[in-house]
């Protein structure tokens, strides 16, 4: 397969990938730890309390510790070899006597010398607040009647064992073994009352095993001594009842036939030898002409000038036969010449077939002799040999005797000295003392290991609130999730702070303690508000050097989440600054701006539209603002509003409102409820998409957005509203606080 190398600059831009990907993940990472800091920040604390908590409430333990080897070394002057054999100490062995010194025998054995049924510790509740608590939840479902001595010894055995600790320290023959207590001095005592307990146990065991051993070998040992001298007075019968004598632990008859059976395998060799060769000369005789490799194995100087000859006529035979044709006198003599040479070959195969047959004769009646003899030998040494048998099974049975009852008496010398002398291997070469510092709780590993785990759970819970927040809060989101800009974050209108010392009617317009949501970007032009509604502005403007912006529809998702707010703030933005702008109320199933700005209306949109009345007798001007207002009408009775604004009586209206004035600001209904916006298209020149931060789900927007391509098709961006902006400096930096109060504060205004 042929691989091309890649260049160097896409090497070098496969490595800024991948160095590219890990620092945005790194970076995602660390955005999420930014927006749920306080969430993490609360249970890391809440981890640490209780770590804390814990500490000053349990209870302080105490280890003391005592060190034990099994010495492989055996002390000969007084402990010989066991009863049972010596058995080597592997590491099975060493865990064996872990497992002893973990038994119940060696418990409550320490347990009865150091009276620990009568020790509160043992008996009673666990130290610290928590084994209070559990004692007195324990005593609300007791008897009430005293314990029995069974059922004491049994939960001073409980309490017993988990403070105990015992394990071999590597692959050495040493054991450790701890205990833990409340009193520092009885830790101590009660870890060497374990050791020494184990001592007492491995050295009675060794007497009582001894004691039996040696009862029972005085008994063995007298049967095996009738049985060793009855078995030597066998042999001794036999042998002078056969006649049989050693003479260097042979027989005779023994050495004969092993030397007839030797001459019987080398005849066997040389007969196979001699057939090998025959067989060999046979498969000769079959070729017409041996090969060379056949002529010099049989070094036979006959053969190899014949076959010479044989090779050279045979070679002209072939030139003259090609050169004159084989009919040719010469050809005809060499090919006469060439069947005389096969036939002196054919010959002396033949001398040479019957010297092999001749060799091969001799060898087979050499090895038919020398069966015939062995058979002979045999035959003879057949009565000789049960004879044998029968000895060597009475020796054998003797010296079986001998080494049994040699090595019961040795044994029963042992045992006898070891019950005069017990030694055990094991001995303590560290005991235990009284501890100066407490080994339970460890303070700083159970804080560590609450702030690691604090960290661990903080993570996670951020990582699920962040999976399960599916709703928009950055502007990023919008741009991933709907492919639409964000021109906007309108920050939630608050209760401004009232500052005095300023002129005239802007410090009234603060003192206000209810400022007028539908009027706040007159009421207080510095604001953040404002300014999010002026970046409206310079998008509006931007995207009309591309196509007529001049009738701007506000329409959301759901109810309640700005648009009327948004929609009335940007039209009174735009005739403040002196452009001639109508805002029409259109959400005829619930004109709630109507109801804000003109509640005694007594005509509106509805009633232009169905030509009840004049579009100069319902339209009303903001005096200040000089925003003309349309309200939505006559509502009342209305089934079927979106055949109302799809009606040409409303398109022949915008299209007059789009002659008279420069903007045409429209509240729409929501999109989710009711389908009139999508009817509107055909009229309106943008949409502003009004989102409410943190609130409404991206499923929910995408999902309408999608459905309604004509609306997403002019749809000049998204705006959210209601944003908190102390909570969203964590999610973009740059839309908080921290970059917009220094200007603000200028003007004694921070929101």
């Amino acid at each position: 397969m042929l691989q091309v190398n890649k260049p160097t600059s896409e090497i070098n831009r496969d490595f800024a990938e991948a160095d590219g990907s890990a620092s945005q993940s790194l970076t995602s990472y660390l955005d999420i730890i930014r927006r749920q800091f306080p969430t993490m920040v609360a249970i890391v604390s809440a981890c640490v309390i209780v770590a804390l908590l814990y500490l000053f409430t349990a209870a302080p333990q105490f280890t003391s510790t005592a060190s034990m080897v099994i010495d492989t070394r055996k002390v000969q002057l007084f402990q010989q070899q066991s009863v049972l054999g010596d058995i080597a100490i592997d590491s099975a062995t060493v865990e064996t006597q872990v497992e002893i010194l973990k038994s119940e025998n060696i418990s409550l054995a320490v347990i009865r010398d150091l009276h620990l049924t009568e020790d509160p510790e043992f008996i009673g509740s666990g130290g610290g607040l928590l084994g209070t608590l559990l004692s007195s939840v324990t005593g609300l479902f007791s008897s009430g009647r005293a314990s029995s001595e069974f059922e004491l010894t049994r939960k001073a055995l409980g309490r017993f064992e988990s403070n105990r600790t015992v394990k071999r320290l590597g692959l050495t023959y040493v054991m450790e073994i701890g205990f833990t207590s409340r009193d520092p001095a009885k830790a101590a005592r009660i870890a060497n009352a374990i050791a020494d307990a184990y001592i007492v146990d491995q050295l009675e065991a060794k007497y009582q095993a001894t004691r039996r051993a040696s009862v029972w070998l005085q008994d063995r040992i007298k049967e095996l001594r009738t049985q060793a001298s009855a078995a030597q007075k066998a042999v001794v019968d036999f042998k002078t009842a056969n006649n049989i004598v050693d003479t260097g632990g042979r027989l005779m008859n023994e050495q004969q036939l092993a030397e007839v059976n030797s001459q019987l395998v080398l005849a066997h060799a040389s007969t196979a030898e001699a057939k090998a060769r025959l067989d060999r000369m046979n498969d000769m005789l079959k070729q017409d002409i041996p090969d060379a490799n056949v002529t010099d194995a049989l070094k036979n100087d006959t053969i190899v000038k014949l076959r010479g000859q044989y090779v050279d006529m045979a070679s002209k035979e072939s030139i003259w036969s090609a050169k004159y044709g084989r009919d040719h006198l010469a050809a005809v003599n060499l090919r006469t010449q060439m069947a005389e040479v096969k036939k002196n070959i054919q010959d002396e195969l033949r001398r040479i077939q019957e010297s092999y047959k001749s060799d091969y004769d001799i060898a087979m009646t050499r090895e038919d002799a020398i069966k015939s003899s062995l058979a002979n030998v045999v035959s003879e040494s057949q009565l000789t040999n049960q004879a044998q048998i029968q000895l060597r099974e009475l020796e054998s049975n003797a010296q079986s005797y001998q080494a049994m009852y040699d090595n019961f008496l040795q044994r029963y010398m042992e045992s006898v000295q070891q019950q005069s002398f017990p030694i055990t291997e094991a001995r303590v070469i560290s005991p235990a003392t009284t501890p100066l510092i407490k080994s339970a709780p460890k303070s700083l590993v159970i804080l560590g290991a609450a702030l690691f785990g604090g960290l661990l759970l903080s993570f996670g819970a951020a990582m699920a609130r962040e999976l399960s927040d599916k709703v928009f809060r950055t502007t990023g989101q919008v741009e991933e999730q709907l492919g639409a800009n964000c021109v906007a974050i309108l920050p939630t209108l608050g209760m401004p702070t009232s500052v005095g010392g300023l002129p005239g009617n802007l410090g009234r317009k603060m003192n206000n303690p209810k400022p007028d949501l539908l009027r706040y970007v007159v009421d207080h032009p510095l604001s953040r508000f404002s300014e999010a509604v002026r970046s409206l502005k310079v998008a509006v403007d931007l995207n009309s050097v591309v196509r007529e912006n001049r009738v701007l529809a506000v329409t959301s998702t759901l109810p309640n989440e700005g648009k009327s707010t948004l929609s009335t703030n940007l039209a009174q933005l735009i005739a403040h600054g002196g452009a001639r702008v109508i805002l029409v109320d259109a959400d005829l199933r619930n004109p709630s701006l109507s109801r804000a700005l003109r509640p005694d209306a007594q005509g509106g949109l509805v009633d232009v539209v169905a030509q009840k009345v004049q579009l100069e007798d319902v339209i009303s001007v903001d005096p200040q603002t000089g925003l003309a207002i349309l309200a939505a009408g006559t509502t009342s009775k209305l089934l079927h509003t979106n055949e109302v604004l799809a009606s040409k009586p409303m398109r022949d209206l915008v299209a007059m409102l789009r002659a008279k004035y420069d903007y045409v600001v429209i509240d729409m209904p929501p999109m989710a409820p009711v389908v009139d916006v999508r009817v509107t298209s055909p009229f309106v020149d943008s949409f502003v998409f009004v989102v409410e931060w943190g609130k409404t789900k991206i499923d929910v927007v995408r999902h309408n957005l999608r459905n309604s391509p004509e609306i997403q098709d002019k749809l000049l961006g998204v705006v959210l509203n209601k944003a908190d902006t102390k909570l969203l400096a964590r999610y973009e930096a740059y839309h908080g606080r921290y970059y917009y109060q220094k200007y603000y504060a200028r003007y004694g205004y921070v929101e």
